[in-house]
Parts: structure tokens; sequence; C-alpha cells
């Protein structure tokens, strides 16, 4: 939970030591969204060599509820924050934030589970197939190399 209780007990420095550990991680890292992923959780999972996203997620660092009450002071300004923040699956692979979406059932995952499942299934599968064939050297220098991404400018 984001609060000063939080800040009180240093969440800036456990984040920051998960981020160091999970940069170091001498095996394939692969990060699913399944539905929310927000907070300083969604900066511990972005290190990760591949990040997958169900196409229904969001993933942010902040919800929109929070990001409204910051920029607006008030809540119900979530959607026009969901917007701008770009917090969709579609808009995040966009952006380079994630690798691939993963697709749902009609209507959603939780319509049917089993075949959420198994798309999840099949696109982690690959993704570790990919990675395994690569050194321990190359791995973890591609993985600097994408987190260093993240944020960068450039002009169109």
């Amino acid at each position: 939970y984001p609060g000063i209780g939080a800040e009180e007990r240093n969440i800036a420095e456990a984040i920051a030591y998960n981020l160091r550990e999970m940069m170091l991680l001498k095996v394939p890292v692969i990060a699913v969204v399944l539905g929310e992923g927000g907070s300083g959780g969604a900066l511990g999972i972005g290190v990760a060599d591949r990040v997958l996203m169900m196409e229904n997620a969001y993933y942010s660092v902040i919800s929109p509820e929070g990001c409204a009450a910051i920029l607006w002071k008030d809540r119900s300004f979530a959607k026009e924050a969901a917007e701008a923040m770009k917090i969709t699956a579609q808009h995040l692979e966009g952006l380079g934030i994630i690798d691939e979406i993963i697709g749902e059932p009609l209507g959603g995952a939780h319509h049917d589970h089993v075949a959420a499942c198994r798309a999840l299934k099949s696109t982690v599968q690959k993704h570790l197939i990919e990675l395994e064939k690569k050194e321990t050297s190359e791995l973890l220098e591609d993985r600097y190399q994408k987190f260093r991404k993240f944020g960068e400018f450039k002009e169109r």
C-alpha cells in the first residue's frame, strides 16, 4: 500500500534492492501481468527478460485513481488519467514496455480459465525456449539494455 507508512518502512530501498537482485539473476526471468499490475510491484517486474500481459490487464506504477487524485485532486477523473497513462496492453506493447500480449477468450480470461491458461502456458513456453538459447552474459546484457531504454525520448 502506498503511503506514509510504506515510506517510513523504507519501501524505496526495498524496491531498489529487488530491482538490483532481479537484474543480476543468471537465469531467464519472465513476468506476466494477469490482471492488475500496479504500484511498486510494477517496477519490480519491469526488469524481467520478457514481460507478458493478458490482453485485458493493466500495468502501471500508480492506479488511475491515484494519478487522478494527484493531478486533478479528484479521483473521479480516473478514466481520463487511465487514458493519459497508457496502461493497457496494447499501449504498452507499442511503447516497448511489454514484449507480448496474451490473447484471452471471448469476454475475458474469467469466462474460460482453461483456455486462458493454455494461452498463457504456450506463450511462456515460447519465450522460455528463446531465452534458454542465450549465454548468461548475453542474457544479463540484454536485460540491462532493455531496462535502460525505458523512458527513452525519441523525437518524431
